[in-house]
Order: C-alpha cells, then structure tokens, then sequence
C-alpha cells in the first residue's frame, strides 16, 4: 500500500466529486439539470486528463542529474537517503531512526469501526547521495509517494506508519539550489594584500622565509618570491573556503503549481501510475460525453 500523494487536492477530491456529479446525473428527473451535471462529469474529467498525463510525461521526460553537476533550477534526482549529522530522527512509535515518517492515529469506536483520530508527518531534512555528491532534501511541501507501511495496534487504538529509513533508493523530483558558492568575503586578491601585510609585520619571519642571498634585507626579486608565495596561498584558501561552503539542497518549486514529489519507488512506475488515472479520467469524458448524446438522441431535451 502506498500513501496517497498528500497535497495533490485534484487527484484526491477529484474521484469524489465525480461520483458525485454521477449520482445526481441518474437520479435526477431528465431535466436541464442532468445536462448540468453531464457536462460538469465532462469537464472535470478533461481538467484530471491532462492533470495526470501532464505529471506522467513531466516523470518521464525529466532527465536525471548528477548531485556534483545538476544544473540550477528544476530538475529530477535519484539516490541513497542518509541522515543529517547530530541527532537522529525517530519514529514517535517505535523509537527506530528514520529520514521521514507519516503517521495515522485511529481508533475503534463502540461499532467496530476504525476513525482517524489525528495525523501528524516529520518535516527535518535529510540527506542524498548518488556517488557524485551529497544533497540535503527539504520535504516540506512536498508529495510523498512511500511504500514502507508498519501498523501498530495497543488495544483500541491503531497506528500506522509511512516512512523512508537510512539507505533507501529516493526519488526526487523539485527545485535544487547550491548554496554558498558565491560570497564577497573570499576575494583572493584582498586576502593576498593581508598576508602580505601579516609576513611584513613579522620581519624575522619574513627574513627567515625570503632573505635567499642571506643579507638582512628584502630585495625587489625577494619581494616578488613573497608575493607569489601569497598568491599561491590565497588562492588554497580560497578553493577550501569555496568547497566548505558549498550546500546542495532540493526543495519546493517558488512555482507552486510544479509538482514537487519524494518517493521510493522507480520514477518509472511512477508515471505509469500518472498514466493509469489518465486513462481512468478519459474514460469519464467518454462516458459523460457518450450519455449527453444519448440523451440528446432520445430527444430528452
């Protein structure tokens, strides 16, 4: 069993409406009002056709990026999840470290019958790695498509959890940004200046390191041996403060209309789900479409 994609409100209400709309479409008199009805029937299952065949083709045609040289922007990602350093996330049931949880709290009432009490789901980060990189994933927002289900039962009270654990194939599918790569601070050239005015106030250290001929003094050819010797340093520096401070993440699109989806499961199958619901949604409009002319046939109206 797999949780359903949380945020997507058209693939959840969708079905509901739709049966809905058919309901009062075979009970009500062969009024306008079941014309009405046709015609919501037909409308909506265009709008969840192309909902769905749109997310199916956006997962299939949607190369898949290197962490080291993803490009910026949206983009699809597929690893191992790790946990971020320091203290674990644990699952409220058992206790077992875990990367991501949804858990469903139910209890049976006086007819036998389970009801959702409360739901509560994790949203720390964790980490993604491909072999070429490591990236911190940021779940808010985003659909989570899991397989992992464990159920816990204490009497009248049934909870179940979804959840991602260590080592887990991830799929993910949002926004990747790299942060740090670019700061004002690093400027190789002011860092030269300062060295060079740190060894100049140091002049036994200066002599020690650059008084090559032994005469006490720093000559303009001496001057220059220091001088690249700082830019040579620098510019190490500058290249370990650069990677230090680089931090890939992936997270929700500022566009929020761009799916943003965190699974376990092969983007492959994926999108033949997306494209199962797209078939099911063409078969409503053909329905719908097949009953009005039907009704419009018989001369209903």
């Amino acid at each position: 069993m797999l949780v359903r994609l949380r945020r997507d409100r058209l693939v959840a209400l969708l079905p509901l409406a739709q049966l809905g709309l058919l309901a009062f479409a075979l009970r009500a008199d062969i009024t306008l009002g079941t014309l009405v009805a046709l015609g919501a029937l037909l409308a909506s299952g265009l709008l969840g056709w192309f909902h769905a065949l749109g997310h199916a083709r956006l997962i299939a045609d949607t190369p898949t990026a290197r962490i080291a040289s993803a490009p910026q922007g949206y983009g699809e990602l597929r690893g191992r999840g790790r946990p971020l350093d320091g203290t674990p996330l644990l699952s409220p049931v058992n206790g077992l470290p875990v990367l991501w949880y949804r858990l469903v709290t139910e209890c049976r009432g006086a007819d036998g019958k389970w009801r959702r009490e409360r739901s509560h789901e994790s949203d720390a980060s964790f980490l993604l790695e491909d072999g070429s990189g490591v990236c911190a994933v940021d779940p808010d927002g985003a659909e989570m498509l899991v397989r992992r289900r464990d159920v816990f039962r204490r009497g009248e009270l049934r909870q179940t959890q979804w959840s991602l654990i260590r080592g887990d194939a991830i799929y993910v599918l949002g926004e990747f940004h790299t942060l740090g790569s670019v700061t004002p601070g690093l400027d190789r050239a002011t860092r030269m200046r300062a060295l060079l005015a740190e060894w100049k106030a140091d002049r036994a250290g200066l002599l020690a390191r650059f008084d090559v001929d032994g005469n006490g003094e720093i000559d303009l050819r001496e001057w220059e041996l220091a001088r690249a010797e700082a830019k040579r340093q620098a510019g190490r520096e500058q290249a370990e403060a650069l990677q230090a401070l680089e931090a890939h993440v992936v997270r929700r699109p500022a566009d929020r209309r761009r799916l943003f989806l965190i699974s376990d499961l092969d983007p492959a199958r994926i999108a033949r789900r997306y494209r199962l619901w797209a078939g099911f949604q063409a078969a409503v409009v053909v329905t719908a479409a097949a009953a009005a002319a039907w009704l419009h046939r018989v001369g209903a109206f």
